[in-house]
């Protein structure tokens, strides 16, 4: 008997999921437990597997498209096996919601109509002298999120390319085939006497948002607003710190631990010794975590991931900066399971080595506080009366009133400011 393929809850926050791609094809028998697709979450690429045997029938949502959880993405069932009454339900129901499970919705146009659902084999498109998908949008360029990043990491120019998707639609197989066809780029040459007619408005493109931006932007939506927040900014001296790191590259080379593995390092061992720091607000209770587990933000193409070092404060700068790597390097994979990214108890945000001095970032709640890093310059300070160099480094900490007064933040950076300017404080 033919059944739903829905999609399913695959990390904990997860409301939507975009089809990366389909490991199975149309036809093709499945096992019980067997791998069918890749599924884009808020944070990860997650592979969803089919809960029964059978053969893939029917794929409702195509790669590079979105689907709700529960949302009817394929149909499975014996192979031959008539599923047209179980279409017919799967339609109703996506009408009677307002959407179309087999025609994600695309962008908001007036002049685009709707087509029929495309057939599995690709239809030849006439040469014309613009691709498809700009001639049917007056230069709008539909592209699924997937087929961007490829795009943008192989360099290729979109509007070279015929999107094979609903209404023209870029999506991942396009972007393969035109890597393995060898796709025509757009490198004009560059010249300082060169001059172009350009009429007419920028051609632009269009795409859905991902599951990880919708969720950076629903989560960050609720936090300055809701929670009240202040800051507080202190100066900090690297030099002992800068000192200590060279020390330690020395004896373990070719390994390297960075400023920054210091820096999580001494905010866990200050964390610890300012509970309200290491804490969260829990409706009516306020929760005292007993590590630090710290959030590490790494920037990757879709926003910002912050990869947690479960309980820090009992680790050395070596198993830091090793953990912290590996992390980073899934991360920027979408490779990362859902438990190490979410519960976090404290982050950092470090932007100094791209030159920024000082700061300010946002609370990623149910957290009580974020450190945002800025990068050491050389300073003039005066000591014993004397002018002289220092590498002075600028951290602010964005700290929620709920459970962090103002006292109580000053102190911990007091502490953190401690362990940076004599790095022996971490031992004790």
């Amino acid at each position: 008997m033919a059944n739903k393929i829905l999609m399913p809850k695959l990390s904990p926050t997860m409301e939507e999921g975009q089809i990366s791609s389909w490991v199975k094809e149309e036809g093709d028998a499945i096992e019980a437990n067997e791998t069918i697709a890749e599924v884009d979450t808020d944070k990860a690429t997650m592979e969803m597997t089919s809960l029964e045997a059978g053969t893939l029938l029917k794929i409702l949502v195509p790669a590079g498209e979105n689907a709700k959880l529960g949302q009817s993405i394929g149909i499975i069932g014996e192979e031959g096996e008539d599923f047209a009454d179980l279409l017919k339900e799967i339609e109703s129901e996506s009408s009677s919601n307002g959407a179309s499970a087999e025609a994600p919705k695309e962008s908001k146009t007036d002049e685009a109509p709707k087509e029929p659902k495309p057939q599995e084999t690709k239809q030849e498109t006439p040469a014309a002298t613009e691709p498809a998908s700009q001639s049917k949008t007056n230069g709008r360029i539909l592209v699924s999120p997937i087929a961007a990043r490829m795009a943008t990491e192989n360099g290729l120019d979109l509007r070279s390319i015929n999107g094979s998707g609903p209404n023209g639609r870029i999506i991942k197989r396009d972007i393969e085939a035109a890597l393995e066809g060898g796709a025509p780029q757009a490198a004009p040459a560059h010249s300082f006497t060169q001059t172009v007619d350009i009429q007419g408005a920028s051609a632009f493109r269009e795409e859905n948002t991902s599951p990880m931006r919708r969720v950076i932007a629903e989560r960050l939506g609720k936090s300055i607003g809701p929670i009240p927040t202040f800051y507080l900014t202190v100066e900090i001296e690297m030099d002992d710190t800068l000192a200590v790191r060279k020390k330690i590259n020395a004896q373990i080379e070719p390994e390297k631990i960075s400023v920054n593995d210091i820096i999580v390092k001494a905010a866990a061992s200050a964390l610890v010794r300012h509970p309200f720091v290491n804490a969260s607000y829990q409706d009516d209770k306020i929760r005292f975590y007993e590590d630090a587990d710290i959030g590490v933000a790494v920037a990757i193409d879709e926003g910002l991931i912050t990869p947690i070092v479960r309980g820090a404060n009992k680790k050395g700068f070596v198993q830091i900066s090793n953990e912290v790597k590996e992390l980073a390097g899934r991360a920027r994979e979408k490779k990362l399971q859902p438990e190490e990214y979410t519960g976090a108890t404290f982050s950092i945000s470090n932007l100094g080595m791209m030159g920024i001095k000082e700061f300010t970032a946002i609370i990623n709640p149910p957290e009580a506080a974020i450190l945002a890093v800025g990068s050491a310059t050389p300073k003039p300070v005066v000591r014993d009366g004397d002018i002289t160099t220092r590498s002075i480094m600028s951290v602010t900490m964005s700290c929620d009133h709920r459970v962090v007064d103002g006292a109580t933040g000053a102190r911990f950076l007091q502490t953190f400011k401690q362990m940076l300017e004599n790095p022996a404080m971490m031992l004790v």
